[in-house]
């Protein structure tokens, strides 16, 4: 006891008269020669010495130059290791596995599958989000029923609907100035035949929905157009639609597949 205390004093000592380098040295060197000196065949280290040489590496920069007994690399494991087990405590402690998934989830995950059966789980995961709950989309997959049958796919729409479909869509082409063009598409399914098109520099909703008039005069508008989702469809582009009869089916984000006939031209 009086030996510890001893060392103590002269360690303060050391270091307040500004051998703070020698004092630091002094205490690795007396504390890996206490290892070595224990009543073992093969001294180990315990928690206490892997605690000491983790602090002395926080306030010694020059500590590996009185490592002798392990590695310096194996007392940079022993911090991470340090903190595996505090994350892996902390992970006991709010539960193993997956976070739960409520009740009251659960039933209105299978509610919509049910009410819509052409709903997908990206579809149903991305109305949840907007409703404020927190899933991800590999849970509603596993929470919706698996012998879910839609009564109609997407392409028995467009087999049954044919005659009475079009698609839009603009594409760009660069000239030999350097200038974007629109280029504006009206395909119609039956015959996979472009009815109208037309060309602008600066598109805008009011002109996307003069062209829809001039592809169909006299009444004779279709029953459905598909379109993206592109922001050029402003408000009086779908009034001036919804005003000739015509049903807007709009593609889910990034299907570009959804409205493959008009992709391809």
């Amino acid at each position: 006891m009086l030996n510890s205390l001893f060392l103590a004093i002269r360690f303060l000592i050391l270091v307040f008269s500004g051998h703070k380098q020698v004092a630091l040295e002094n205490i690795a060197l007396r504390h890996q020669l206490a290892v070595f000196t224990r009543e073992k065949k093969r001294p180990r280290m315990c928690d206490r010495d892997r605690l000491f040489w983790i602090a002395l590496k926080k306030l010694w920069k020059d500590w590996r130059t009185a490592l002798e007994f392990v590695q310096p690399e194996t007392v940079t494991g022993w911090q991470r290791k340090r903190f595996k087990r505090y994350w892996w405590r902390l992970s006991q402690a709010e539960g193993p596995g997956r976070p739960r998934v409520y009740l009251q989830i659960r039933k209105l995950v299978r509610t919509m599958a049910a009410a819509n059966p052409i709903w997908g789980a990206p579809r149903i995961h991305g109305e949840l989000l907007k409703l404020g709950f927190e899933i991800s989309e590999r849970t509603v997959s596993r929470l919706m029923p698996k012998d879910r049958k839609p009564t109609q796919t997407w392409m028995t729409f467009l087999r049954n609907h044919v005659g009475q479909l079009v698609s839009i869509d603009f594409f760009t082409v660069a000239t030999i100035r350097f200038q974007v063009l629109y280029v504006f598409i009206v395909l119609a399914h039956d015959r996979r035949r472009v009815i109208h098109f037309n060309v602008t520099q600066h598109p805008t909703a009011g002109w996307a929905a003069q062209q829809i008039i001039e592809a169909f005069p006299e009444e004779r508008a279709p029953r459905f157009m598909i379109r993206d989702r592109d922001g050029i469809y402003g408000e009086s582009f779908t009034s001036r639609v919804a005003g000739m009869g015509i049903e807007e089916i709009r593609l889910t984000p990034r299907s570009p597949w959804q409205n493959c006939y008009v992709e391809r031209v």
